[in-house]
């Protein structure tokens, strides 16, 4: 592995097969120099290794150069996730480079302007402590949530019926083929560069918040 100290502007191939999608971007000297988008509904684990290939090949870049390798861990499509992040973990394995998630959720948060808000809103803010709450779409009708505070997810993430809520949570879409995959590669570049110890990516799956826990261990991802 290489050394936990990463340049300023690390090199990042980050991907995501987390919906009916394979995306791919290249992140390097801080801007994105190379993407991909494409939508599928299978295919992805035959088609996500050669769109990496050509993701790399249009700038004339090398496995060797990547300082890391960002991927996306969901919450999604069971099967997607499970593709991206056993990729993410051979192809960090194989090139000495850690491997960075980003969640669907993280990807879709953007903080809340207070500033244009009354008195009453900036002080509620404050008592929140800016803590923000995200929800995405799920399948029959539900929503995944997630606590964010100073941009951070909080706690695990919970799946729940739409319902109001006085904390006034937003619900938030990622649009992969507008910008989801670059924001994806800038977030992992950010989350190489805080010194801090890189957990091994794995998928994210969210539970009912009422759900008891499973009795069986979740099944073992291994390594290439």
């Amino acid at each position: 592995m290489r050394s936990a100290l990463s340049p300023p502007d690390p090199t990042i191939l980050a991907f995501d097969t987390s919906a009916a999608h394979c995306a791919a971007a290249l992140l390097r000297g801080g801007e994105i120099v190379s993407k991909r988008f494409e939508e599928m509904k299978r295919g992805q684990a035959e088609r996500l290794m050669p769109l990496l290939e050509e993701v790399l090949a249009e700038t004339g870049s090398v496995w060797e150069e990547l300082d890391a390798i960002g991927v996306g861990i969901g919450p999604g499509n069971f099967t997607g996730i499970r593709i991206a992040v056993s990729a993410a973990r051979g192809l960090a394995l194989g090139l000495g480079v850690p491997a960075v998630g980003v969640s669907t959720f993280e990807v879709a948060y953007e903080p809340i302007d207070y500033s244009m808000a009354g008195a009453r809103a900036r002080k509620r803010a404050q008592v929140r402590q800016l803590s923000d709450y995200v929800y995405l779409a799920a399948p029959k009708d539900c929503l995944y949530g997630q606590r964010f505070k100073f941009g951070r997810p909080q706690g695990e993430p919970w799946l729940e019926k739409p319902q109001d809520n006085d904390l006034s949570p937003h619900e938030a879409e990622v649009e992969w083929a507008e910008g989801g995959i670059e924001k994806l590669s800038k977030l992992a570049a950010e989350k190489t560069l805080t010194g801090e110890d890189i957990p091994r990516p794995a998928p994210l799956y969210v539970r009912p918040a009422d759900a008891a826990p499973p009795k069986d261990p979740a099944p073992v991802i291994l390594d290439g």
